[in-house]
């Protein structure tokens, strides 16, 4: 072999060297520090989710929307085959709770759509680690599915002083892109959002992660193995106090959208749909 040949073939050797090692040593780089399981919900069980680590919120809740969030109700929530199954339903149901805060439903005696969401406040709350859930958000105009948490005095603390983590959120209107947000007030007072909403294809066609790994400093969001936004906690820091130095809760939950909303109006002929989660887990 002459010194012309060597060289190409030491230098062909590396480059396949590089290919094989390269992606392994990108992974060790970007791998979590958070690798301690604390928490989770497989849902390989079946019925209703389990009430040790699962509660309701109950009615309709918040930015108007026309679905009434259920309790305990199997069709609007359940497990089964190892998955837990959040169901958006067009039908007339008897009205059971409505807030003063929702005097648009006043008078009414039916809602016309239910659906479900579950959240882990009064009965597990954290500070900082990896939140990661497994699922299949569902396709159509109107859908809107989320994973995100908030600020574990919620009850005494108005939204945004206690902080809101979105950890996913999907937009039917905006069918290839997958939301990660954060809300909170400022060091004036004023609401302040910020976030990324990376286009990933078709994110509704399979199982996806959706993560976000919260730090002391920071919060990093990630779509499997894409980290696509990190937000500086900073930014909310007002005097010696920052919602996101404090204890958060998980939801989960199926919305519908109306007009004005991130998710666009409600296409009746997509329901129902089927939110469809494969495990829930927290690292530390």
């Amino acid at each position: 072999m002459n010194d012309l040949s060597k060289s190409s073939y030491i230098y062909m050797r590396y480059l396949f060297l590089l290919w094989v090692f390269l992606p392994a040593l990108t992974f060790a780089q970007n791998k979590s520090p958070y690798q301690t399981l604390v928490w989770s919900d497989e849902f390989n069980y079946r019925g209703l989710p389990d009430p040790k680590k699962w509660n309701y919120e109950e009615g309709f809740v918040r930015n108007k929307e026309p679905q009434y969030y259920t309790k305990e109700r199997l069709e609007n929530i359940r497990v089964e085959n190892g998955t837990l199954r959040i169901e958006a339903r067009k039908e007339s149901y008897p009205l059971q709770k409505i807030g003063s805060a929702h005097a648009q439903w006043a008078g009414q005696s039916v809602a016309g759509y239910t659906s479900a969401s579950i959240m882990t406040l009064g009965k597990q709350t954290w500070k900082y680690g990896r939140f990661e859930i497994r699922a299949k958000v569902p396709k159509g105009k109107g859908s809107w599915p989320a994973f995100w948490m908030k600020g574990a005095n919620n009850p005494t603390v108005k939204w945004p002083f206690c902080g809101e983590i979105d950890v996913m959120e999907y937009a039917g209107k905006d069918s290839t892109q997958v939301y990660g947000t954060v809300h909170y007030a400022d060091s004036t007072d004023q609401y302040r959002y910020e976030g990324k909403k990376p286009s990933v294809g078709a994110p509704y066609e399979d199982f996806h992660i959706y993560a976000a790994e919260w730090y002391e400093d920071r919060i990093e969001f990630y779509y499997d193995d894409l980290k696509y936004f990190v937000f500086d906690l900073a930014k909310a820091q007002k005097g010696p106090e920052n919602p996101f130095q404090k204890d958060f809760y998980l939801m989960l939950n199926l919305a519908l959208g109306r007009q004005g909303t991130m998710a666009g109006p409600l296409s009746d002929e997509i329901l129902p749909l089927t939110y469809v989660v494969d495990y829930v887990r927290v690292y530390q």
